[in-house]
């Protein structure tokens, strides 16, 4: 399950890597009902009177706890585009963090003996409400809640077949050698953590179409974003960040040391 050395160097020269049909079509289903489930039980968490509800660029987010719920924009506002985290709303995430299907690439690529979890984020993409999201790299985020923000890769659980027609992820291929870009400066709220196009070539970026099961690999400093989906299928999928291990997660601060 490690990374051979050409996976390893083509992680090294790209900022990502891909391996296809990892999980298979049993396990592929059992996370697609947990999705379905922690989306219905973030609608409820979010419907708390003791949430938090604030709105940025037209989307509602509303914070539980530990937990933000993020909804699709006002003309969709129903829809539940992102929860995070999300590790602690089904056992079938939690599990997923232990996998060594994953945790053993992710040693190599923290470069640490062990790991333990720094964020999961449950993406929803439903079919022709879900939106895009505009270019950025994931280390500005994090940067003043980590010391070592470069030492947290991803990787992304692709539990439905993602194609440019649904909005698959897309990355800028050797984007993160070029460090930490600069944010827009355009009048959107959170334009400061969207990478300002001007600082790296667009016409490198990787479509990253896959089947169902699929794993995506991918530096902080990648630049990646997504267009709409625009299908009749929808796209979901949660993106693992690991950390060396003993390490508190970025929002419940509790410590997840991955067994795999």
């Amino acid at each position: 399950m490690k990374l051979s050395p050409s996976e390893l160097e083509a992680y090294s020269e790209n900022g990502f890597l891909i391996r296809r049909q990892v999980f298979h079509e049993q396990e592929v289903k059992a996370f697609s009902a947990a999705a379905d489930s922690a989306a219905q039980t973030a609608k409820i968490m979010a419907a708390s009177a003791d949430a938090r509800r604030y709105v940025l660029d037209g989307n509602l987010f509303v914070d539980i706890g530990h937990t933000t719920v993020q909804f699709e924009h006002q003309e969709n506002a129903g829809e539940i585009r992102v929860i995070e985290p999300v590790h602690d709303l089904h056992e079938q995430f939690m599990q997923l963090v232990h996998d060594p299907r994953l945790v053993s690439p992710m040693r190599q690529l923290v470069d640490s003996a062990e790991v333990a979890l720094w964020t999961a984020k449950l993406n929803l993409k439903s079919s022709r409400v879900g939106s895009g999201f505009a270019w950025h790299q994931d280390t500005p985020y994090w940067v003043h809640d980590c010391d070592e923000a470069e030492r947290l890769p991803n990787v992304m659980v692709n539990f439905d077949d993602s194609s440019v027609s649904n909005g698959c992820l897309n990355i800028v291929q050797g984007s993160h050698k070029l460090g930490m870009l600069p944010g827009c400066s355009d009048p959107r709220q959170l334009a400061g953590f969207y990478t300002d196009p001007a600082g790296f070539d667009a016409s490198a970026q990787k479509p990253i179409e896959v089947p169902s099961g699929s794993v995506v690999f991918f530096h902080p400093l990648a630049v990646h974003g997504s267009m709409p989906n625009n299908s009749s299928k929808q796209r979901r999928g949660i993106i693992l960040t690991y950390q060396p291990a003993n390490r508190p997660t970025l929002k419940k601060k509790d410590i997840v040391n991955a067994l795999g």
